[in-house]
């Protein structure tokens, strides 16, 4: 086990570039069982969760090859259609194998996914979207069995748009015959570049972005190269950190219009925000406004992934906000150890009101999940004295050597082995 130790006080300034997108390359990743060859992925962060799905793709069979952001994965041998129980338990994103699984091998076997306590995650849409496919899906306890020796395309309507049931029926349905009509469907950026892998691979799919993708299905495709787009939510916890500790940062390799809404409320709250060449350019001189109601929605409405780094922000803001969290309803054990830090914060039916505070103070705190962990750091990096951030395997596994990057900017932060 490892922790961060935060000496806060010290305003962040530099330049940083975005690491690729965790929720892109996982789907990616896993898209490349869909064909034999070597496929070549760019732009991936050192995560643990990608250690993980490569672990995964391992055992299925699979030879990957690594150096510094690029993966090389040969898929040709692949051959087993069982995830070890062990490994599907280490991350939620392991559920996205089940698509490209079936779709290659006509059969795939699970147990149902690990992956961070923040709430309620069913899978059952995943299932249910398969089944709609041909595909015969079999439970037992927390055993699931799909198999489909023939799958056909379909129209099929998603009760709700996940971004994980949204791409892992794409993935089986590139393969399937005939036309699949997705409707419902979740709109996030990553699901956009999905979508040009899986067409790059020679898939015919259209409509990513929007309620509505349609996929024609192929006989075959081939192997791809491809570049990750860079992490949205990993720029947005970089703007927090700067409003928290009236910094100034420009962000290299950016794409605003992947979060438009974030940006715009973090402009409301008091962050000059610039859009320049290939980049943003940030910059927080004062508290920042306290803003008067947030709701985490569906993109392209507030990421809930950016909910506890807006939450440590806004607790040392001038005036009070509101944030409603309307994705999961355990994702707010962040606010505990926050208030442990001085804040005034209160949280009931999962709205929030935050109560600005003129200055947090260090204390040793817990990360629970990844998001809280990364408001945790923002919060330590904004307090006076020094901050313990335990649960640091959290954080690893959604963002690339974190500590290092603040340091880079001039936080003094180091990571220590309990």
């Amino acid at each position: 086990m490892e922790h961060f130790v935060i000496d806060g006080g010290n305003p962040l300034t530099g330049s940083v570039r975005v690491q690729g997108a965790k929720n892109a390359a996982l789907p990616i990743m896993a898209a490349t069982v869909l064909a034999e060859g070597v496929h070549e992925i760019r732009g991936v962060p050192q995560l643990t969760d990608i250690a993980a799905m490569c672990n995964i793709l391992e055992a299925l069979g699979a030879v990957i090859e690594r150096t510094h952001t690029t993966i090389r994965i040969d898929t040709t041998s692949i051959q087993h259609s069982h995830i070890p129980d062990d490994l599907m338990s280490q991350m939620r994103s392991s559920i996205f194998l089940m698509g490209p699984i079936l779709a290659r091998l006509k059969q795939v076997s699970v147990t149902r996914p690990g992956g961070c306590a923040i709430g309620s995650r069913p899978i059952d849409i995943h299932l249910k979207g398969l089944s709609q496919l041909g595909a015969e899906i079999k439970e037992k306890k927390e055993k699931i069995h799909c198999s489909g020796s023939r799958l056909i395309g379909a129209s099929i309507l998603l009760a709700f748009p996940s971004v994980g049931a949204t791409e892992n029926v794409m993935m089986a349905a590139v393969l399937a015959e005939g036309k699949t009509t997705i409707l419902n469907a979740a709109r996030e950026p990553e699901i956009v570049d999905l979508q040009n892998f899986l067409n790059q691979m020679g898939a015919n799919v259209q409509g990513a972005g929007t309620s509505v993708i349609q996929i024609i299905g192929v006989n075959q495709l081939q192997a791809a190269k491809h570049e990750i787009i860079p992490d949205r939510i990993v720029a947005g916890t970089l703007i927090a950190a700067v409003g928290a500790t009236s910094g100034e940062l420009f962000l290299e390799r950016v794409i605003p219009e992947h979060f438009t809404q974030v940006i715009d409320l973090y402009r409301e709250a008091g962050i000059e925000i610039k859009v320049e060449h290939e980049g943003l350019w940030v910059r927080s001189s004062d508290r920042v406004n306290g803003l008067a109601h947030i709701e985490t929605n569906p993109y392209p409405g507030f990421p809930t992934d950016l909910q506890p780094q807006m939450i440590a922000l806004l607790s040392i803001s001038k005036g009070i906000s509101q944030l409603s969290e309307k994705i999961f309803e355990s994702r707010l054990k962040h606010v505990q150890e926050l208030n442990r830090m001085g804040a005034n914060i209160d949280s009931q039916n999962n709205l929030v009101t935050i109560r600005g505070v003129s200055y947090l103070q260090g204390t040793h705190v817990e990360a629970t999940d990844l998001r809280a962990g990364a408001a945790l750091v923002i919060a330590g990096l904004a307090a006076k004295g020094t901050t313990v951030v335990r649960g640091v395997n959290h954080i690893d596994r959604g963002y690339d050597h974190l500590e290092k990057t603040f340091q880079q900017l001039g936080a003094t932060i180091h990571r220590e082995k309990v």
